[in-house]
């Protein structure tokens, strides 16, 4: 791990979750999410602490743990460090639980949230241009992994991006990736061919985008929900439950999983089925007390 420089005052460090840095004249710096948990936001301090900057503000892009799991820390270590985040993940944020609740469908078992704490946030931010510490920043609504993702772009015309796009690692890693929204994702994939940045940064992978990988990028975004999609259409060309459709997918993926990332692959098959539904594509039946879907 180490501070690298992407232009002007615009860095990043390359932990699992990628950390944005921008530094101000004063040696004050902004950080754009801050890893999974102590330990990672103890690797970024260190390398901080070796440039002589000092964190005095925390853009989460999402409520996502491993993008915020590191506040903690700072907020500790940084007395007066100030975090900023979008409306819907702030509550998520403020109240951890709601994440887990919205995998569960209930109050989650204890395995799910056990060591959860509420992260403090200072600051709700609106879309647009907003001004921190005299410099403007842009705030991009990217909702779809998450409720309300967050784009941020820097005075340097660098865009870190969270999860709203997936990584070609990722999406290599990860053929069923994790949506929360798959409409929103498909407007917030769509809003970003218009948005003008000079570099592009998604939060776990090794690349830094231009513009023209960063639309090929894009274009395999789509092609994963589609192909994804299409794999659903077709299996339910006769009647599956939803653990049958997600059966499916991680047998012809050869996708093993732990018990959370099941229970997240079962809420992006709950996704995909609701759009479906919406888009009045697929119906559903219950039979001997199992909730079927299939094609219409």
């Amino acid at each position: 791990m180490e501070l690298t420089k992407i232009k002007g005052n615009t860095y990043y460090i390359n932990s699992p979750t990628r950390i944005g840095v921008y530094v101000f004249k004063n040696k004050f710096c902004l950080l754009i999410d801050s890893g999974i948990n102590n330990s990672s936001a103890r690797k970024i301090h260190e390398i901080l602490k070796q440039n002589n900057l000092h964190v005095k503000y925390i853009i989460n892009t999402h409520s996502h743990l491993d993008h915020c799991g590191g506040n903690h820390f700072f907020k500790e270590n940084y007395p007066g460090t100030l975090v900023y985040t979008s409306s819907k993940e702030r509550v998520c944020m403020e109240n951890p639980e709601f994440n887990y609740i919205k995998i569960f469908s209930s109050s989650p078992m204890k395995k799910l949230t056990e060591n959860i704490k509420p992260f403090q946030v200072d600051f709700t931010l609106d879309y647009g241009i907003t001004k921190i510490n005299d410099e403007k920043f842009e705030i991009l609504p990217l909702a779809g992994h998450s409720q309300e993702d967050i784009g941020i772009i820097t005075p340097e015309k660098v865009c870190f991006l969270g999860d709203s796009v997936f990584s070609h690692e990722t999406l290599k890693k990860y053929p069923f990736p994790f949506l929360f929204n798959i409409e929103t994702q498909i407007n917030s994939l769509n809003s970003l061919k218009d948005v003008a940045a000079d570099y592009y940064i998604t939060g776990h992978g090794q690349e830094i985008y231009s513009k023209d990988e960063f639309n090929i990028l894009v274009e395999k975004n789509f092609e994963s929900i589609n192909e994804n999609m299409d794999f659903i259409l077709e299996l339910l060309d006769q009647p599956y439950t939803k653990e049958e459709i997600l059966e499916n997918i991680l047998v012809y993926n050869d996708i093993s999983l732990t018990f959370r990332r099941y229970m997240l692959d079962l809420t992006s098959i709950s996704a995909f089925i609701a759009y479906l539904y919406d888009k009045e594509l697929i119906d559903s039946s219950l039979e001997n007390g199992k909730l079927y879907y299939y094609k219409k």
